[in-house]
């Protein structure tokens, strides 16, 4: 089954010292590579920060684009990693070997297997997609 692990972290206006953020780097690229060596990886990114963010509504028929996240919290969501697991199980053991859950939390979200003509980033079996590198 697959399952979206969404990152959630506090965001901060500090940016992490060289070494904080190489440390942070290297965390990261360890786990990725251990999920990609365990054939889990299916794709995963890091997102920018909320900051960057554009909130679209429809109101009336007219598009709304407004700057900045959806809604204010303590915690925003960061990245992700989108991972084949045996069962929730598997994902939540894999979930807790993410760097960010030890500061922050992630949510994990199984993926609702829609027929292929239905899942837009699909291929024929309803559920390839490119692994992030």
């Amino acid at each position: 089954m697959r399952y979206l692990l969404l990152i959630y972290t506090r965001e901060t206006d500090v940016e992490p010292s060289a070494d904080e953020a190489a440390a942070s780097h290297a965390a990261y690229g360890a786990f990725t590579r251990e999920i990609r060596e365990r054939g889990l990886l299916q794709a995963g990114e890091a997102l920018t920060p909320t900051s960057t963010a554009t909130t679209v509504r429809v109101q009336g028929g007219e598009i709304v684009a407004t700057d900045g996240p959806f809604a204010e919290t303590k915690e925003a969501l960061g990245g992700f990693y989108l991972i084949e697991a045996r069962d929730l199980d598997e994902a939540i053991e894999t979930a807790a070997k993410i760097p960010a859950a030890s500061v922050g939390s992630i949510e994990i979200r199984p993926i609702w297997e829609l027929p292929a003509e239905f899942a837009m980033a699909a291929g024929e079996t309803g559920h390839e997609v490119g692994a992030a590198g």
